[in-house]
């Protein structure tokens, strides 16, 4: 695999990571935080996985839901 796929493929799981961990801090299943999101409960866990890049807007969405802002979120996923 070249280097920026890897790259890209770890930032994506570490973002993934941020998102069900904040998800579980605050007590929400991924139907609770779909709901909120006004996302798919399946996208929320393939994103969570980091199997599917995700939208800025959608990041934005998953932040709001989780009263993050976008950038706290984001910024805990550099590798």
């Amino acid at each position: 695999m070249p280097e920026n796929k890897r790259i890209n493929k770890c930032l994506l799981i570490a973002l993934g990571c941020n998102i069900r961990a904040e998800r579980c801090r605050k007590g929400y299943s991924q139907e609770v935080l779909a709901e909120k999101s006004g996302l798919h409960r399946t996208y929320i866990g393939v994103v969570e996985r980091g199997e599917k890049n995700i939208t800025i807007s959608n990041c934005s969405k998953i932040a709001d839901a989780l009263h993050l802002k976008l950038s706290d979120l984001i910024s805990r996923a550099e590798v």
